[in-house]
């Protein structure tokens, strides 16, 4: 069961990478194609012939080892590129020009076909059946003129094919006729200050704008920290009443009860009009024990205070 389960899990990831391979090579176009080479590109012998690039449109690397070239739509695998050269590795936003010299023993960058304008070139997966691009070569292109595809849109993903006497091996395809940003920066910056200028000035202006933010962070987190002053306790209310009105409340008390609440009485009155301990608002009082208060004398427990 073990090994059935090995089994299973091996041709997932083969059948996996047979698909993520796939979905690689189909990003490869045929970028460009010149036929009559008689002032342009020579190859590693020396020699000037038509040529084919093939571009990388993807952002990750492609390995287009073992895929065809054809100029003839009967025969898909006229040109078989070595499935055992580690070189057939596209990187990204890459080309890699073949050149067609009608003999394939000089490497693997030569086909075995020679092109002639009026056909149809085909660029073939490795299963040797399943058409990634073609390109069509006018029948009148002109000496030392190749068809180009150029890509177009917001993405730059989409080509549309078009003539140039400007051709460019190997190199993006992107307006052709136009300079690239870099060759406009250095005909306006030669010896680079204005990069230099620019680029120290964005890391200046993104480290102060990173110690404003960290400051600021360090203040907050400093204000949050700090202990909260203690609020101040409010000074106790006497209220209205007088030790005058005081005294005659309890002498009229004392004349309907014991001595016992008049005592209470009297004590409760001494501490709210002394300053003591109470409540805020004006009509609760408490009453708290005192040592020194004749409340809690055992001697005085017992005695019953003359009327």
């Amino acid at each position: 069961m073990k090994r059935l389960g090995q089994l299973l899990l091996s041709v997932v990831l083969l059948l996996s990478g047979l698909e993520l391979n796939a979905q690689n090579l189909a990003d490869l176009r045929i970028g460009e194609v010149l036929v009559e080479n008689t002032n342009g590109l020579t190859d590693g012998y020396g020699q000037r012939t038509g040529w084919i690039e093939i571009f990388n449109n993807s952002y990750g690397s492609v390995k287009f080892a073992g895929c065809y070239l054809s100029d003839d739509k009967d025969n898909l695998r006229k040109y078989h590129i070595p499935a055992s050269d580690v070189s057939a590795t596209l990187k990204p936003r890459q080309s890699v020009v073949f050149y067609a010299s009608g003999n394939a023993s000089q490497g693997t960058y030569y086909t075995n076909f020679t092109l002639r304008n009026g056909s149809t070139i085909y660029l073939v997966s490795n299963d040797g059946r399943t058409i990634i691009d073609t390109i069509d070569i006018p029948a009148d292109l002109p000496a030392d003129c190749s068809v180009v595809k150029v890509p177009t849109g917001v993405k730059m993903m989409d080509f549309e094919t078009k003539v140039t006497d400007k051709p460019t091996p190997g190199s993006y395809n992107g307006d052709v006729d136009a300079k690239t940003n870099s060759q406009i920066m250095k005909e306006k910056d030669p010896h680079g200050w204005v990069l230099t200028l620019i680029s120290v000035s964005t890391v200046f202006i993104a480290l102060t704008i990173l110690a404003f933010i960290f400051g600021w962070i360090g203040n907050a987190n400093k204000k949050a920290a700090a202990p909260k002053p203690a609020k101040a306790a409010k000074p106790a209310k006497s209220g209205n009443m007088t030790p005058e009105v005081a005294a005659a409340i309890s002498m009229a008390l004392s004349q309907e009860f014991g001595g016992e609440i008049y005592a209470a009485i009297a004590l409760a009155l001494d501490d709210y009009l002394g300053g003591g301990i109470h409540d805020e608002e004006s009509f609760v009082i408490t009453i708290r024990p005192s040592q020194a208060s004749n409340w809690n004398d055992k001697t005085q427990n017992f005695r019953q205070l003359p009327r």
